[in-house]
């Protein structure tokens, strides 16, 4: 790949993107495929961090509305992210680029613990550091963890990989003619309350001037496409 505008970007990737074409657990084919994306583009030089959710394993806010609390149905999703992160983190080892995952729930046995300060040496050193246990508290999504851990660890942007090629005034699968942003502001996409990521992490972002890049995961260009700009993508803020 051509070198990449930013020198140190945080991946946000959906746990159910690791089930492919399952309906849950982890598709090896596409843990691999995708590790080895992650993999081309850290040896290219981007230091690289990586928040995934447990949408796969475990849906924490579906089990608390069927009468499980939503503390422990959060609990329990972190713990989902966990498990995913060590499998995306041991992938990405055997593609070739040494990886760590930093936990935000203490489990020395499992994770290092995540401290910034700790994460922000390991990139440095080279590896990709993939953060597990959201923020560590209950009632917060992946996706404020990510923002949150984006901007702790300096950043120069998020990536928020989904389904579609970027941001759309409505669901593009619902509305065939939906309009789609090249770009657009954290404001609008929280006036517009559009649901690419929860309020909380574009509040974050605006708060903090972080960039936020929405792609398609399967476009064939890849994590390398989005960040040399030769894959269709919106830009947040």
């Amino acid at each position: 790949m051509t070198k990449s505008a930013y020198r140190r970007i945080l991946l946000k990737v959906s746990g159910e993107v690791l089930a492919g074409d399952q309906s849950f657990g982890i598709e090896p084919e596409f843990l691999k495929g995708m590790a080895q994306q992650i993999a081309d583009v850290a040896k290219s030089g981007v230091q690289i961090g990586i928040v995934i959710g447990a949408g796969n394993i475990f849906r924490g806010m579906t089990v608390a509305a069927n009468g499980t609390d939503r503390v422990t149905a959060d609990l329990m999703g972190m713990l989902g992210t966990v498990i995913n992160s060590l499998a995306l983190s041991n992938a990405i080892t055997r593609a070739g680029v040494k990886s760590k995952v930093f936990s935000a729930v203490s489990m020395p046995s499992v994770a290092d613990t995540f401290t910034a300060r700790a994460a922000k040496a390991a990139l440095d050193e080279g590896f990709v550091v993939v953060l597990a246990g959201g923020t560590g508290n209950p009632f917060f999504t992946t996706d404020t963890a990510a923002a949150l851990k984006a901007i702790e660890l300096d950043c120069d942007v998020l990536l928020k990989g989904t389904k579609v090629d970027g941001v759309y005034s409505e669901d593009p699968f619902k509305n065939p003619d939906a309009k789609r942003f090249d770009t657009i502001s954290h404001e609008e996409v929280i006036a517009r309350n559009l649901q690419v990521m929860d309020t909380a992490a574009f509040a974050l972002a605006r708060d903090n001037g972080l960039p936020i890049l929405v792609y398609a995961l399967d476009d064939k260009e890849g994590l390398a496409g989005v960040l040399e700009g030769r894959t269709r993508s919106t830009r947040v803020g």
